[in-house]
């Protein structure tokens, strides 16, 4: 009596938590934002969406990719462990391996090339998508003429004043991204939805 019970109630139970479990280990998973370090992008208690295929196809509750994708690129905003306490972070991609950057007064410099959008004071532009920064606390720590190396990504809160970022911890390799955040889902006060990143 005891085998069947196991086998046709406790085994299907642990089965589909098994499946749910390397689901959200390998493809796709959500974020709570605890703080403001991303405003106003995103916001405290945000609830983000995650594509954790978006670089590529990791075996199950490992960092071992099986299928390589896409890598991460300046804008993106990611989702990974903090290389300095592996509390995990959500950050924006600033810089990718090869290039130059400069960070002055919150505002930044790329191989040469400044980003600020000439159509607002405080906001980037990465490539076709335009970026609100929150300067209200100035632009925290500078960097100066830092050159990243291949396989390594400078990460940088939109709250530049008031974000522990790649200016504290250091650079994030792409092998400890988690996966690029596709969508605010769920604000409070604004209920459901679905907010593009």
């Amino acid at each position: 009596m005891r085998a069947r019970w196991i086998r046709t109630e406790l085994l299907p139970i642990l089965v589909a938590v098994f499946v749910f479990a390397a689901a959200r280990s390998s493809l796709a998973d959500h974020y709570y934002v605890p703080s403001g370090s991303m405003e106003p992008t995103l916001v405290a208690g945000d609830r983000v969406a995650v594509d954790k295929t978006a670089y590529g196809v990791r075996i199950p509750f490992t960092k071992v990719d099986v299928i390589d994708r896409a890598r991460p690129g300046r804008g993106d905003v990611v989702v990974f462990d903090s290389p300095a306490s592996g509390t995990l972070l959500i950050k924006r991609v600033v810089a990718v391996g090869g290039d130059v950057v400069s960070l002055d007064r919150g505002r930044l410099t790329v191989n040469g090339a400044s980003l600020a959008d000439p159509a607002g004071e405080d906001a980037e532009r990465f490539h076709d998508k335009v970026v609100r920064l929150n300067l209200a606390d100035g632009g925290g720590p500078g960097i100066r003429g830092l050159t990243i190396p291949d396989g390594q990504l400078l990460v940088l809160g939109d709250h530049r004043g008031n974000s522990f970022d790649g200016r504290f911890f250091g650079l994030v390799a792409e092998r400890e991204i988690y996966g690029r955040a596709l969508a605010v889902f769920y604000r409070s006060g604004d209920g459901f939805g679905w907010r593009r990143l």
